[in-house]
């Protein structure tokens, strides 16, 4: 029988009535232990659902697909760093990124399929997009990673990979539930970033959920942060934080304002100065600093000296502004801030921007790799 539905990204309820429609004649709890073994036991293939009988095991590979996602390369850098290159049913391709810290296991995880923002910086947004990823394919990516790590539980999850989260708000949005209610990640250790799209923020404001919003700045001003991130023509800063306003007075959840420091553009005395004023009267937000990481993007972006980037830091704090520098991770194998590409396109997949970026963000050509070799970022 020809595989008709995937179970990854469904809850238990759904999972359960789609195992017993594949199983003509099992009970209920059947599906209830294929989507344990899935979201807690993290089984990739139906031969490590034991708990099944060996004939409910054989029609069930016969009549679902169990998850999205697969390897098809494999990155580990010497601070532990892993990044993954995936496969996806259609032929399309996405990067993942496993984090080890001291306290914490993290991952960065995608939300599309390339990114309609082109902003000027970011490898990502040089290919474009070709889809949305589904709420199992994006889900998929940290049950993958924790099978592959079994010895290391993920706490926290960042969607900060490839794409625009919020500009395929229903699938985050149930991937973010199906995260926290059956993969058991709590809430506030989930983050969603966006580039600034001001009506999904007061949409997720209105979720009244106690995960983490970050932002992505990177200018104090609309003429400079319009070169950096086309969408602020649309949307721009006055809008943006207005937006920001209202979700943390609907939240009451700290905004995290993603800021990279571009040698020359954007990290001078001049720019710390304006963020400062900018940030000093706004409640509950912080400012997290990410020296540029070397991309192959045409702009020639240089990476802020340690002085530069101590400075900027200084002045901002100064404003009574609460503001760290990340902590870096995955330079060798390009898994750093800014660096997550579509390492191997899909034969003939074709970009193309979503009407929310279209008016402010023009779509740029992708230039194929060699069919199926990987290109590092």
């Amino acid at each position: 029988m020809a595989t008709t539905e995937t179970l990854v990204g469904k809850t238990t309820q759904e999972i359960t009535e789609a195992v017993t429609q594949a199983l003509e004649g099992a009970p209920a709890f059947r599906g209830r232990q294929v989507a344990q073994a899935l979201y807690k036991r993290h089984a990739r293939d139906v031969e490590q659902m034991t708990d099944l009988p060996r004939d409910l095991r054989a029609r069930l590979a016969e009549s679902v697909r169990l998850a999205p996602c697969t390897i098809r390369q494999r990155s580990e850098a010497p601070d532990g760093t892993v990044k993954y290159l995936l496969d996806l049913p259609d032929g399309e391709v996405v990067e993942s990124v496993f984090l080890p810290y001291g306290d914490r296991v993290s991952v960065c995880i995608s939300s599309q399929v390339g990114c309609p923002m082109a902003c000027s910086f970011c490898a990502t947004g040089t290919e474009g997009l070709a889809r949305n990823l589904t709420a199992g394919e994006i889900v998929d990516q940290v049950l993958l990673m924790q099978a592959e790590h079994p010895n290391q539980r993920i706490s926290h999850v960042v969607l900060m990979g490839m794409g625009e989260p919020l500009l395929n708000y229903p699938n985050v949005l149930k991937a973010v539930h199906l995260l926290n209610e059956e993969c058991g990640i709590s809430m506030r250790h989930i983050t969603v970033s966006t580039v600034g799209v001001v009506p999904n923020i007061l949409k997720l404001a209105e979720e009244d959920l106690q995960l983490t919003l970050a932002v992505s700045l990177h200018a104090p001003s609309d003429a400079l942060r319009s070169e950096l991130v086309p969408l602020n023509e649309k949307y721009p800063i006055a809008r943006l934080m207005e937006a920001c306003r209202a979700y943390t007075d609907k939240t009451k959840r700290r905004i995290t304002f993603e800021y990279v420091l571009l040698s020359g553009v954007n990290d001078t005395e001049k720019e710390a100065h304006e963020l400062g004023r900018l940030l000093q009267k706004a409640p509950l937000v912080s400012v997290n600093t990410i020296p540029y990481n070397t991309t192959d993007v045409s702009a020639p972006y240089k990476r802020p000296t340690p002085e530069a980037t101590r400075r900027f830091r200084e002045i901002v704090s100064s404003y009574g502004v609460t503001i760290t520098q990340r902590q870096e991770r995955g330079h060798r194998i390009a898994a750093a801030c800014g660096q997550l590409k579509r390492s191997a396109l899909k034969p003939g997949s074709a970009m193309r921007p979503l009407p929310m970026a279209a008016s402010s963000a023009p779509a740029r050509a992708r230039k194929p790799s060699a069919a199926g070799v990987p290109t590092a970022a």
